[in-house]
């Protein structure tokens, strides 16, 4: 079982599987977070640092009855816009579907969880300052796929074979070539910052 956990508005749901536990119980107006692996109501926080760009406490805590350690994220909650698909219908915005996609497109790619947790929670931060009660889901895609760019090429383009849905090979092929092109001009950009920079030395 993996022991990473996202702990959120006092509930956790556990990584890599659909499984869902609240192990959070109010007590006397304290609130108890009990361990995941043997429910005992007393566990201690031994590591807390910021994540996420400042936007999440991330908690390692541990059991005081089976020494059993888990990592927990701490999160603000605001109201998150309702997505408009392409059909017109309305849909709620599903963090859980947001972070299934971007792991099925980084399966096997070199991307630790951290840096994807990371970009997660610029997208959801991004759709949270919106100011909107609803978007279109063609935003939520473009914000998926600026942070896969950055991420990894390679799930970027898996990502977007799908959700633009390529027809045969030359799309892809396209992708591919729009992705080179903007690897020459961000290189030739940074070039001309530290020549810039050598000239005012």
């Amino acid at each position: 079982m993996a022991r990473f956990w996202n702990c959120a508005n006092n509930f956790l749901s556990i990584r890599n599987s659909e499984c869902k536990r609240d192990h959070v119980v109010i007590t006397a107006g304290y609130v108890l977070m009990h361990c995941p692996f043997c429910s005992h109501p007393e566990t201690k926080v031994i590591d807390s640092r910021l994540t996420g760009e400042g936007r999440q406490v991330r908690r390692r805590r541990e059991c005081l009855l089976c020494n059993e350690r888990y990592t927990t994220f701490e999160t603000a909650e605001l109201v998150m816009p309702r997505l408009i698909k392409r059909d017109r219908a309305r849909e709620p915005f599903d963090e859980v579907k947001l972070r299934n996609g971007m792991v099925r497109a980084l399966e096997q790619r070199p991307v630790n969880a951290e840096a994807i947790e990371e970009s997660i929670t610029r997208i959801i931060h991004a759709m949270q300052t919106l100011d909107e009660r609803e978007v279109e889901s063609r935003l939520l895609g473009k914000l998926v796929m600026d942070e896969l760019r950055e991420l990894d090429e390679v799930a970027y383009v898996r990502f977007a074979s799908v959700y633009r849905r390529f027809q045969d090979v030359t799309e892809f092929q396209d992708e591919i070539r729009r992705l080179q092109d903007k690897a020459d001009e961000d290189c030739q950009r940074d070039q001309m910052s530290l020549l810039s920079d050598d000239g005012k030395s």
